[in-house]
């Protein structure tokens, strides 16, 4: 019996050790993705940073895959992203949409030295690409609800469309927020401004096209048989 209390123990003190080592491996991994980003960390870059050998990283992660997801929900954890709470209840459209980019751009000033490696390098590494799906398709889904209600008729708001998507990127709000130093307030205002014209203008656009089209039929109800005008 006390030989199976102690092999217990000993179990449970290797995994212990195993959790702590794959941690401190993790960590060095978000910390030098914030550094350098992810294309540039290195298996040995990490295994000195941990404090572990080549090997023991390998161990804990078979590929890259497996390595990035880990690194996003350690991430994920220290920086929460944008809660759709923030926005959802809001009626207006405008004020929705600015209450939306509100948070999106306090996510990004909060993770911006990741985020910018991250942007930077997924077009070159696939499974990065790969991890980062279901964060493309949490902000399709946030542009998709945030099109309801604008008054835009006619076709497809597909300009609307481009337009919030466009004030969703990161790269709006880096180029914009600090490259051009406007802050975070300043940009969204900016951005909702940018929406409201361009809802304003395919709205215009759809009603022109509707009293072209309807003044068309008139005048074709209006014409003889044949075609041809009287004399």
């Amino acid at each position: 019996m006390t030989t199976l209390k102690a092999r217990k123990y000993e179990l449970r003190q290797r995994a212990e050790r195993q959790a702590e080592t794959r941690q401190r491996i993790v960590e060095a991994i978000v910390a030098l993705h914030r550094e350098v980003g992810p294309a540039r960390t290195t298996i040995s870059a990490i295994a000195e940073r941990a404090g572990v050998e080549r090997l023991t990283v390998y161990r804990h992660f078979t590929d890259e895959t497996t390595m990035f997801q880990a690194c996003a929900a350690h991430f994920a954890a220290e920086v929460a992203p944008p809660e759709p709470a923030a926005w959802v209840d809001v009626k207006e459209p405008a004020e929705r949409l600015r209450a939306a980019l509100l948070a999106f751009y306090d996510y990004y000033r909060r993770g911006e030295d990741m985020l910018a490696h991250v942007h930077r390098d997924v077009a070159r590494l696939p499974a990065l690409a790969a991890v980062m799906k279901p964060w493309d398709a949490f902000v399709g889904a946030v542009r998709d609800g945030l099109l309801e209600g604008w008054a835009a008729t006619g076709a497809p708001p597909v300009r609307l469309a481009a337009a919030v998507a466009h004030a969703l990127r990161f790269e709006t709000w880096r180029s914009l927020a600090q490259v051009e130093a406007l802050g975070d307030v300043t940009t969204a205002d900016l951005m909702v401004t940018f929406a409201q014209a361009t809802a304003t203008t395919q709205a215009t656009q759809a009603t022109a096209a509707t009293q072209a089209t309807a003044a068309a039929q008139d005048t074709a109800a209006m014409a003889p048989p044949g075609g041809r005008a009287p004399r």
